[in-house]
Formats: C-alpha cells, sequence, structure tokens
C-alpha cells in the first residue's frame, strides 16, 4: 500500500535531513519535492539524514500541483497537515494508500495545494506553541500510519 511524503518548500538541510530518516524508518515509498525552492540534497543532508538519502527515493518535481493530481488520479488519498484546521489527524484512514504533505515550518503549505487535498489534519496541542517541528509533525503522522497498517 503506498506511503508517500510530499514536502512543500522545506529548505532547512537539517529538517529535510531528519524527515528523510523517520521516512526511510517508516518505510516510505518515496518523498516528493519541489525542483526548486527545497533544501539541497548534499553532503549535510545525506549526514543529517544518517544515510538515508542514499536508499530513499526522492523525487524532484516541477509542479506538486500536477504530481497531486496524478497521485489522486491513481487511487492516493492526499493528507496535508496544518494547524489551521479542527480536523485531526486521527480520523484519517492512513491504511489506504496514502500521500502525506507537509509544509515548511514558516510558511506553511502553499494555499493551492491545500485546495487540491483530500483532507486537512492538524496533530493536536494541549501547550501554548501553536506548531511543532516539521521533523516531528513527520513523525507523528508516519508512525501513526504505520499502526494502522500493521495488521494488514
Amino acid at each position: 500500500i503506498p506511503l508517500i511524503l510530499i514536502l512543500d518548500s522545506i529548505t532547512d538541510i537539517r529538517n529535510f535531513g531528519a524527515i528523510v530518516r523517520t521516512a526511510e524508518c517508516a518505510g516510505v515509498h518515496a518523498i516528493v519535492i519541489p525542483l526548486k525552492g527545497a533544501a539541497s540534497i548534499n553532503a549535510d543532508a545525506v549526514k543529517s539524514s544518517a544515510g538515508a538519502l542514499n536508499t530513499m527515493l526522492i523525487c524532484r518535481e516541477k509542479s506538486i500541483i500536477q504530481t497531486i493530481t496524478f497521485l489522486k488520479q491513481s487511487g492516493i488519498q492526499i493528507v496535508a497537515a496544518t494547524e489551521k484546521v479542527e480536523k485531526s489527524y486521527y480520523n484519517i484512514d492512513f491504511s489506504l494508500p496514502t500521500a502525506i504533505v507537509l509544509g515548511s515550518e514558516d510558511l506553511g503549505i502553499h494555499s493551492s495545494i491545500l485546495e487540491n487535498a483530500d483532507y486537512l489534519v492538524k496533530i493536536p496541542l494541549k501547550g501554548k506553541i501553536e506548531s511543532l517541528n516539521v521533523s516531528v509533525a513527520s513523525g507523528i503522522l508516519l508512525f501513526e500510519a504505520i499502526k494502522q497498517r500493521q495488521n494488514l
């Protein structure tokens, strides 16, 4: 069952590397990043990923929107994480073919991408700070997907 990660404008190399490491540990099939406006894939990124960049399939795409359209036509649900909604990620069926979209910490996910997602979800927070580090958020969402897929 496909599990894909789409990273919208994540430019911090350490965050990118940590996300790739987590994705590899979670069994993600591919990571999609934009051709422009994404972290460089260089020695620092490989180091931050603990070498996961050496084996993870990274797809650099000219248009994230066109990629999302193709994935949806292929039967993959698009789940975008944003703190600006009420629906919790607990309510998503990650046992289905899924692409999870994460955005940069400063700008979030571009509005055009949010408009094309099947589901907008948040990670419920109880403290005073309103958002998590994007690398941490990726781990929470990916391991929820693993939890739901364990008995399949």
